[in-house]
């Protein structure tokens, strides 16, 4: 909400300005073709992200899904010990971290929501989790940046993922980082 207002306020502002600065055919010529440009950019990104989340849903029929969860079971227990209590919070939590492991940020929104709300459930320490949740999801360990790539390959790039060695290092110190940072704070708090 707050974007759509900055965007609206910015392009009125250059909107208003541009005969001051002698550039109202420029400013014109601009926004026609960001708008005719746009089209087709959204709907190559559309069917990316229509092809990925059908790849997640394979994954999760074929069962690649479920183990990869099983996997994240024992370092989710350890990182959250009062949400991976209950089933559903852990499942929950399973679900969002695979996705976003696939770079699937969108896919992973429900289930990151339902982790949340089950956290503010708890209260309490659940709070200290909730934001661990949050960093995590910030942070976003990526194997396969999927919606990255898609993007890449819409704007023209030869070789989408060839920037795997570079988001798989980035992406592990961004949450090495902010596991680190977790845990300070929640020292420094108590």
């Amino acid at each position: 909400m707050l974007l759509g207002i900055l965007v609206t306020a910015i392009y009125l502002l250059c909107t208003l300005l541009s005969p001051l600065t002698g550039s109202t055919e420029a400013a014109g010529a601009a926004v026609t073709e960001g708008a005719r440009a746009a089209i087709p950019f959204v709907l190559e990104i559309a069917g990316a992200l229509c092809l990925w989340s059908g790849v997640l849903e394979l994954l999760e029929r074929s069962g690649v899904s479920a183990g990869l969860a099983r996997l994240l079971r024992r370092p989710l227990r350890r990182l959250f010990p009062r949400s991976s209590r209950e089933e559903g919070l852990l499942s929950a939590l399973t679900e969002n971290l695979s996705a976003n492991l696939l770079g699937l940020g969108n896919a992973a929104t429900p289930a990151g929501i339902r982790a949340a709300k089950g956290m503010a459930a708890l209260g309490g320490r659940g709070e200290d989790e909730l934001c661990l949740l949050v960093v995590l999801n910030t942070a976003s360990l990526q194997l396969l940046p999927a919606m990255i790539a898609s993007v890449r390959a819409a704007a023209g790039a030869a070789a989408p993922f060839d920037i795997l060695p570079a988001v798989w290092l980035s992406s592990a110190c961004s949450v090495c980082c902010g596991l680190l940072a977790a845990a300070l704070f929640r020292r420094l708090w108590r």
